[in-house]
């Protein structure tokens, strides 16, 4: 038995956020999108990647499931009284 396969698009996945993405990996700086063709990948950008306080969310374009979140980043707690 034969596995179907279809054609992979140069956006099937996109991560996105609603405020500027930034990151070592993070090949648009300072864009809210990105379209990768590999879903590793663009889970694997996304989590390494961090935008200010809002979460970042990868995508499945041609169905429109959110495939990973990265919630925002939380101010950290300061240890003084």
């Amino acid at each position: 038995m034969q596995k179907e396969t279809r054609p992979m698009t140069a956006a099937d996945y996109r991560i996105e956020s609603t405020q500027p993405i930034a990151g070592r990996f993070w090949p648009a700086q300072g864009s809210r999108q990105f379209a990768v063709s590999d879903r590793a990948l663009a889970v694997s950008i996304a989590a390494k990647s961090f935008s200010g306080s809002s979460e970042i969310r990868v995508v499945h374009v041609p169905t429109g499931e959110v495939v990973f979140r990265k919630p925002a980043d939380r101010p950290m707690a300061s240890d003084e009284p």
